[in-house]
């Protein structure tokens, strides 16, 4: 099986292909990925030399390239390329419009020309907004808070129209915040780790109190595998591990694991339609056999000695 999978250099992206490529012998892999500040091909060297991986170097906007990179007997296509950082998006929508939108749009047309057997399409638990009390179910409302949300749902949407008007078999997954090594650290997690370790402030916004479920990346690797080979075509994914904490409880547990002040904390002003809480129902993927594996302080002090240990990797994509 040769599976395309776009932004295969980020975060996500880079741990999933790590994850298939350890777990099957039978798979080819074409990473495309266009490179931007968030891909780094430092992710995946230690696979480069793999025979069944290949790297193409392209934007999901560029249809030409798209089309030559699928019609090579590709039979299923992951969407991990997005911009996906909510502050970037408040000072520069338009990219996000593009990347998640268009670049959809280009690889759905795609995998339509081409007959791909499944496309997937890597979401976010942000497209429903926030949430007072109880969880989102699959089939709730998408009430997206910012440009980057919104562009994510508007992507979702459009995914489930091929599946409706073309019959192209679909599948979107839906996961809460992830945390876990080749995180850019422009992220909490990555960032709050980097400074503490630099005895830098670790700028908090609000009061902290905004709550997140904090799911180990592979975990989430193993919950798209699993929608790969179980889910149903045109249906949504959620994926969550139901380890809801407040920021500033994240902060406090990656000051006390690395030993460092509180006093490093320092509180900025919030950020512009900063939603709450999030929250989701995980019945449906359960109920396809999956569960999350790692304990969640195992897995944040996993990852926290992770990026203790590879200041190399940090180090050199300073400035990007």
């Amino acid at each position: 099986m040769r599976i395309l999978i776009t932004g295969g250099a980020g975060f996500i992206g880079s741990n999933f292909i790590h994850y298939m490529l350890k777990k099957y012998e039978d798979i080819e892999i074409v990473n495309y990925d266009k490179l931007t500040y968030a891909g780094n091909l430092d992710n995946i060297r230690d696979v480069e030399n793999d025979p069944r991986y290949i790297f193409v170097k392209g934007d999901i906007c560029d249809s030409k390239l798209v089309n030559e990179a699928v019609k090579k007997d590709v039979d299923q296509i992951i969407n991990f390329a997005a911009e996906s950082h909510v502050d970037r998006s408040i000072e520069d929508p338009t990219s996000f419009i593009r990347t998640d939108v268009f670049g959809t749009h280009v690889l759905l047309e795609a995998s339509r020309k081409y007959n791909v057997e499944k496309y997937i399409q890597i979401s976010t638990d942000e497209v429903y907004g926030s949430i007072e009390k109880g969880s989102f179910k699959e089939t709730n409302t998408l009430t997206p808070s910012s440009p980057y949300s919104a562009s994510k749902a508007s992507a979702d949407l459009l995914v489930n129209s091929y599946f409706v008007t073309y019959g192209l078999p679909v599948l979107i997954t839906r996961s809460t915040n992830n945390f876990g090594p080749y995180q850019y650290p422009e992220k909490l997690v990555p960032l709050f780790i980097i400074n503490a370790l630099r005895n830098k402030p670790l700028p908090l916004y609000g009061n902290g109190l905004n709550e997140r479920d904090w799911l180990y990346v592979e975990d989430n690797c193993e919950a798209i595998d699993v929608v790969m080979q179980k889910g149903k075509n045109g249906e949504v994914y959620n994926i969550g591990s139901g380890n809801e904490k407040t920021n500033i409880d994240i902060t406090k547990l990656i000051l006390k694991e690395l030993k460092k002040p509180e006093s490093l904390v320092q509180h900025v002003n919030d950020r512009p339609g900063h939603d709450r809480r999030y929250s989701l129902d995980v019945t449906k993927i359960k109920n396809l056999g999956w569960k999350p594996r790692h304990r969640f302080e195992d897995a944040m002090r996993k990852t926290i000695k992770w990026y203790a240990n590879n200041r190399w990797w940090w180090e050199s994509i300073e400035g990007k």
